[in-house]
């Protein structure tokens, strides 16, 4: 069972996996980034085998979120090594997670990105 919470911090256990930490988030011109999100979530929602990828790496996710909770490091490890092959099959999630740091969620424009995206989220079984 996925909580509106759950999903924050699964999004932001994937935006740290994929970002570099000295990364500084530049807020960007924000249209281009919301149409950069759509065009990328259009091109995941329209093939079946992209969306089964995005849809294992947000259970994953969901999973290294447990593991974290239980101090399962040995779980947590092995889930981000799935999570990075994952990641490489689909090059259009790392696209995502680019826009994401490139924006502040708190922001009007950033929570409209985020919706985007977690309009992907619907293409998952529970």
């Amino acid at each position: 069972m996925r909580t509106h919470h759950l999903k924050w911090l699964i999004v932001g256990i994937l935006i740290i996996s994929t970002a570099p930490l000295c990364a500084q988030r530049q807020q960007q011109n924000v249209a281009k980034l919301n149409a950069d999100a759509r065009n990328v979530v259009g091109t995941i929602a329209n093939d079946k085998a992209k969306t089964q990828t995005y849809c294992q790496i947000l259970d994953l996710a969901s999973q290294l979120a447990q593991a974290a909770q239980e101090k399962d490091r040995k779980k947590a490890k092995t889930l981000v090594e799935r999570m990075d092959q994952l990641q490489k099959q689909l090059v259009e999630f790392v696209a995502l997670s680019n826009i994401v740091k490139q924006v502040d969620l708190n922001s009007p424009d950033g929570r409209e990105i985020a919706l985007i995206i977690q309009s992907l989220d619907q293409s998952c079984p529970d």
